[in-house]
């Protein structure tokens, strides 16, 4: 690595991201990529399989040890490993960007929370998780860490649940790539159909897990299908996670006549197609803490379906449609939206314009104007 030089550098810790980028994951990435084009001194520590990634930013870099690859080892590192990084490198500040940080050290210490639903949907995530990370958020309370939220909706929420001090919450908006997520041309888009075997299609993008609501989807796409022809598809694109339930509802969906698929993990350069091709990107959750895919499907220029919950309004403003969360109330927006070509194309065009305001050189900048960077 070639170390930065300044009277504060930032320790960046990687080594939590998944593989396969969710919003965590495109949030480090694209702080990292922000902060090297400002000049800002940052080093960022990253597991082995994300050297490149990294690299090819041009950020100044270290590579964990290979045991942070398994996940127990990795909260050892973070609690060892970590502090004793920071010392060696003369870091003043250590950024934690997913809930957890090192205990005992002293350096300042910034953590991330994303959200707070481990407790506004408990039973929405593992028992285990629920556990875990829920410690996690309130012992940064406790200790009076500074922490940095997505949305006004979550630091209320962490203010409210960890008894957290206002003055030590900072809001920084996540933004969008615009060379990356936009609207997609006409040729991607008929390629895309030929690829997938559709005519048009419905999206939804997101982890497969009980909260993002996709059951009460699958059922209320299916009474919105019924009633057209021909019918679109109802295409599943995320990483496969908890909620065992979708398998079933995937089944009953396709003996109903309902073409409904899971497509797993989509590249990410192949996002702005699936969501800008779309019909409608469908996004239910019953709770987030941003709500990237919104913002990510509206800067494709796609008409947006969502929830009031949580943060999703901060987001979509009055560029998205919104549902109610049960799968009647779900059925019935898709069915008006699906008849209304004109109100897609309005709410399209009022999508671009506002996914331009949420960009991430402003989330850096909010992370500045707290001294984090």
């Amino acid at each position: 690595m070639k170390k930065a030089s300044a009277e504060r550098l930032v320790l960046l810790d990687a080594t939590a991201i998944s593989a396969q980028r969710g919003g965590v994951g495109r949030y480090v990435e694209e702080l990292a990529r922000e902060s090297v084009f400002a000049g800002i001194p940052l080093v960022v520590v990253c597991q082995q399989r994300d050297e490149s990634v990294f690299a090819a930013m041009n950020c100044d870099l270290v590579v964990a040890p290979q045991i942070v690859s398994i996940t127990p080892m990795r909260f050892v590192w973070e609690q060892i490993g970590l502090p004793l990084l920071a010392r060696r490198l003369g870091a003043t500040v250590i950024h934690s960007p997913h809930y957890t940080f090192p205990l005992m050290t002293s350096r300042r210490r910034v953590v991330t929370v994303h959200d707070l639903t481990f407790w506004s949907h408990p039973d929405r995530h593992s028992a285990l998780k629920r556990f875990f990370f829920a410690r996690w958020i309130v012992a940064s309370a406790r200790m009076r860490l500074d922490v940095i939220v997505p949305s006004a909706a979550t630091g209320r929420e962490y203010e409210r649940v960890a008894h957290a001090d206002s003055r030590h919450i900072a809001v920084a908006p996540h933004g969008v790539d615009r060379e990356i997520f936009r609207p997609p041309s006409d040729a991607a888009v008929a390629q895309f159909k030929t690829n997938v075997g559709v005519e048009s299609w419905v999206a939804f993008l997101g982890t497969i897990e009980p909260r993002k609501n996709v059951v009460p989807l699958i059922e209320g796409f299916c009474h919105a299908a019924s009633e057209l022809y021909p019918r679109p598809s109802l295409l599943l694109a995320g990483a496969t996670g908890w909620d065992n339930a979708v398998t079933g509802a995937i089944e009953r969906a396709v003996r109903s006549g309902c073409d409904v698929r899971h497509l797993g993990y989509v590249p990410i350069d192949q996002l702005s197609t699936f969501l800008g091709g779309a019909e409608i990107v469908a996004y239910p959750s019953e709770g987030e803490g941003f709500g990237l895919p919104v913002l990510e499907a509206m800067s494709c220029g796609a008409a947006v379906l969502t929830t009031r919950s949580l943060s999703l309004p901060e987001v979509g403003g009055d560029a998205v449609a919104y549902t109610d969360t049960n799968s009647m109330a779900i059925g019935s927006a898709l069915s008006e939206l699906l008849a209304d070509p004109a109100r897609r194309r309005t709410l399209s065009e009022a999508a671009l314009i506002r996914a331009a305001s949420f960009t991430w050189s402003a989330c850096l900048d909010a992370h500045r104007a707290v001294g984090l960077v």
